[in-house]
């Protein structure tokens, strides 16, 4: 099942706070990125965060399970999904731990 766009825009709304993110549209579902780092994915209307050591830690209570079949276990977003305050910390500890994002190559003429 695809993830409608209300779903998307509250989840948009609830982390507005974390940075500039966008969400792209891949097959129905949605990947996230904050400061050009993919962070997490909406799949079926659910929100799932990459995992990292501090927000494992941030969480206490995490719920890992893939967001689609073949996917590495991700940490699954409920229950405080409405807390905007407390989802874009998360998203900020998380954000520190990625790697920075590769050059983009640019294309031959």
């Amino acid at each position: 099942m695809a993830s409608d766009q209300n779903f998307v825009d509250f989840v948009l709304e609830q982390i507005k706070n974390a940075g500039e993110v966008i969400a792209k549209k891949m097959f129905g579902e949605y990947v996230l990125y904050a400061d050009e780092k993919l962070f997490g994915l909406i799949c079926d209307n659910k929100l799932y965060i990459k995992p990292t050591n501090s927000g494992r830690q941030f969480i206490e209570n995490v719920v890992e399970v893939p967001p689609y079949k073949g996917a590495k276990p991700c940490f699954l977003i409920e229950g405080k999904i409405e807390d905007g305050d407390w989802l874009s910390e998360l998203i900020r500890i998380s954000l520190k731990e990625f790697p920075a994002p590769k050059p983009k190559k640019q294309k031959k003429k």
